[in-house]
C-alpha cells in the first residue's frame, strides 16, 4: 500500500478534549513517527505537531477525527515523498 509522510499540525484551546485527543492519535500509533507538545501558558493553548507514514486517506480520517474535537484545530502538510 502506498504511504505518505505528512504533518498534522493541532491547536488545542483551553476548553479542547485532550483525553479523547489522546484516544485518537492511540489508535493511529502504529503510523505516528514521532510527536511534539509543546504548552503555551500565556495564551492557555497546547500546540501540537504529529509525524506520520501513512496512506493517504487513513492521514485524511485522523485529521478530520482531530478536527471534529470541540475547542480544537488542525491543518496537515504532506510531502512529495
Amino acid at each position: 500500500m502506498e504511504t505518505r509522510v505528512a504533518v498534522i499540525s493541532i491547536i488545542v484551546g483551553k476548553d479542547g478534549d485532550v483525553e479523547k485527543l489522546n484516544a485518537i492519535l492511540h489508535e493511529y500509533g502504529e503510523y505516528i513517527i514521532g510527536r511534539l507538545g509543546i504548552p503555551y501558558r500565556q495564551k492557555g493553548i497546547n500546540i501540537i505537531s504529529v509525524v506520520l507514514d501513512a496512506p493517504q486517506d487513513l492521514i485524511a480520517a485522523l485529521a478530520g477525527k482531530i478536527g471534529n474535537l470541540d475547542d480544537v484545530s488542525t491543518k496537515t502538510a504532506y510531502s512529495n515523498v
